[in-house]
């Protein structure tokens, strides 16, 4: 896996708890940045797709049955 380090400036108590959850895990501060990293970076693509197909959707519209020709209208639906 190709890597790059970078700098991350947190508050000293919330690396404390981190070191804690890594050791925890028993894995590293640094893995379990990724892991986090990966997710989010994953769940955003994910709803991006998920969007563009939606909208795709909306823009086409629902196909009900009708060929694109309504043959009833609003009062002779509500005859009593």
């Amino acid at each position: 896996m190709n890597t790059q380090n970078i700098t991350l400036t947190l508050p000293k108590a919330v690396l404390r708890k981190v070191k804690i959850i890594a050791v925890r895990r028993r894995t590293s501060v640094s893995r379990l940045l990724t892991q986090l990293l990966e997710d989010l970076a994953s769940r955003e693509t994910g709803y991006r797709r998920a969007r563009a197909r939606h909208l795709a959707r909306l823009s086409t519209g629902a196909d009900l049955g009708t060929g694109g020709h309504i043959h009833w209208n609003r009062e002779g639906l509500h005859e009593r």
